[in-house]
């Protein structure tokens, strides 16, 4: 698929370790936004740290500096594509603190608002059997309650620690079909939602 304006779409993972499995997975479905007629803008939390989020700071202080920045990025994309790690059953808490920050006011502007028009697509990988399908069904929550329109049947990588070859592709074929079947219905979803648009003029 190619499209003359192609929808942007904003790519992390709800980790900041360096090997993680879900910045990997992160990675590897940038390049098939990429493959599928995309732009994707992939993005490290670790360079984008944040303080717990606190309401007397933001009070105190203002929107944080990194916070602003996620909030550009965001508007800058249509969709995101969001690779949420499991710890216990759940969300990360970088993931849901990232998430609670982006959502803040900043002046006249909306942090919800940004949200509103985004479509969103989710994977995981977990080193357990059932490849952190608890934490998409949260994370599929949380995004929702932000307003985001998100994709079904996302993708869950068990056991990890085997999934992945040394150039960073999945092993297994059903998966790297399931994961190129989600970034184009992402990519494809957006691209309808931009020919819609009303355009401008009298």
């Amino acid at each position: 698929m190619t499209t003359s304006n192609p929808p942007r779409i904003l790519v992390f993972a709800g980790s900041a370790r360096e090997k993680s499995f879900n910045k990997r997975l992160a990675r590897l479905a940038a390049e098939r936004v990429e493959h599928a007629g995309g732009q994707a803008t992939f993005i490290d939390l670790r360079d984008y740290p944040l303080p717990l989020y606190d309401g007397d700071l933001e009070n105190r202080e203002g929107l944080p500096a990194n916070a602003r920045r996620l909030q550009e990025l965001l508007d800058e994309h249509q969709g995101l594509m969001l690779a949420s790690p499991e710890y216990n059953g759940f969300i990360t808490p970088l993931m849901k603190n990232t998430l609670d920050w982006m959502s803040r006011s900043d002046g006249e502007r909306s942090g919800l608002a940004l949200f509103a028009d985004q479509v969103a697509a989710v994977v995981s990988a977990s080193p357990g059997a059932l490849g952190g399908m608890r934490s998409l069904a949260l994370i599929r929550q949380l995004l929702s309650n932000l307003g985001v329109t998100v994709l079904p049947n996302p993708l869950a990588v068990p056991r990890a620690a085997q999934a992945f070859s040394e150039t960073g592709e999945l092993e297994d074929e059903s998966q790297r079909q399931r994961l190129d079947a989600l970034c184009r219905r992402l990519v494809t979803t957006l691209a309808k939602l931009q020919a819609d648009e009303p355009t401008g003029g009298s």
